[in-house]
């Protein structure tokens, strides 16, 4: 009972905190702000994409007005990009930045080289230089094959040898996805997804520091201490309701991802591996607390673990060597990009979160250990 009245006092500091509030509308415009980013710069880095949402048809190109009702003309147009026929390069070329993303000048018959002046600067540049590449490759391809005798219908039938139609299979059983894209599944689900639900276990940590040291400060913690409880119970009282904090938050932000159409699988094994980590986080924090005698040198020292076990966590993300497997797989973050990025579930995976769970019964321990210090000192 004793117990559960320290956790229920530790649950009203929290919701009481306006910081803490404040902090949690914050990582939803995190998580808002991160999807969008995603959203945005996938569709802006895929022509398919780009067409889709109609953002093509406001890139617009110049050509020699010449080149009007040229094949060349016509391949641009095929890739969804508005043209402007230009009487004077170099007048076209003062547009280049402001009305014109690209200028492509054709020089004289017979040999039609084609040159491409481009806005290196605008954000579509990716797309627009692979739109154009695409065009005056099929330009460059149909010359040489009418060079070769070969008319119009004939050109048709050799550059389209083969129809490939999509057929999908099992539609129904398919994941909704917010984007059909590779480089948004990548970046989502190969970053942003650990992200975001690790955020609220990075600032439980924060809390449970803040919690110790305050306490300190306004001089109760030698009340705590003479509690008739024992150590372990006075760590599981305050670490369990910023843990259960912490979790409600990571499982929230499942939901929104949810919503968002990013679907996350195995929830519930991802909730045991954040529930390890959090334990972990939480522990250090406790422990950090035992050793500095203010909030400011506690919200420093937590500061400088977080941006350590930052790049513990995520440097294994962007690794891409498979001499390295065996050892990345027991990183939590590449654990969870894997079990939330399919619905497959093996033993083997389970097995991984053995010594992360390991890890943070240790530091558990330890910190008990050193509270039991911490208390034997001053009483």
């Amino acid at each position: 009972m004793k117990v559960m009245a320290l956790a229920k006092k530790e649950s009203q500091d929290i919701l009481k905190n306006r910081i803490y509030l404040m902090v949690l509308f914050v990582q939803v415009f995190i998580i808002l702000g991160a999807f969008g980013l995603a959203f945005m710069s996938s569709v802006v880095t895929d022509p398919a994409l780009l067409d889709h949402y109609g953002a093509s048809r406001a890139l617009t190109v110049g050509i020699s007005e010449n080149m009007s009702g040229s094949t060349l003309a016509e391949d641009l147009k095929s890739q969804n990009l508005n043209l402007y026929y230009y009487k004077d390069l170099d007048q076209a070329k003062k547009l280049l930045g402001t009305r014109l993303v690209a200028v492509v000048e054709v020089s004289p018959t017979p040999e039609q080289n084609v040159t491409v002046d481009f806005n290196t600067a605008n954000v579509f540049y990716p797309v627009i230089s692979t739109k154009i590449s695409n065009a005056i490759v099929k330009f460059k391809t149909d010359k040489r094959l009418e060079s070769a005798g070969l008319n119009s219908s004939q050109i048709q039938k050799v550059e389209n040898m083969v129809n490939l139609n999509v057929v999908p299979v099992k539609k129904s059983e398919s994941s909704r996805l917010a984007l059909n894209s590779p480089y948004f599944v990548e970046i989502m689900y190969g970053f942003l997804v650990p992200f975001i639900l690790l955020l609220p276990l990075f600032l439980a940590s924060n809390i449970v520091t803040d919690s110790i040291v305050g306490e300190r400060e306004r001089k109760t913690f030698e009340v705590l201490l003479m509690a008739p409880i024992s150590n372990s119970m006075v760590i599981f009282g305050k670490t369990l309701p910023i843990l259960s904090f912490a979790l409600i938050q990571s499982m929230a932000w499942i939901l929104l991802l949810e919503l968002l159409g990013v679907p996350i699988y195995n929830a519930l094994t991802l909730f045991f591996i954040l529930f390890f980590i959090g334990l972990g986080f939480i522990s250090i924090g406790i422990i950090i607390s035992m050793f500095v005698d203010s909030t400011k040198e506690a919200n420093s020292a937590i500061t400088i673990v977080l941006v350590f076990a930052t790049f513990i966590l995520f440097t294994p993300l962007f690794i891409k060597a498979s001499y390295f497997e065996a050892i990345l797989n027991f990183i939590p973050t590449v654990l969870m990009v894997k079990l939330a990025s399919t619905p497959v579930l093996n033993f083997k995976t389970l097995l991984y979160i053995v010594p992360t769970a390991l890890i943070s019964m240790i530091l558990f321990l330890i910190t008990v250990r050193y509270f039991r210090h911490e208390r034997a000192i001053r009483l």
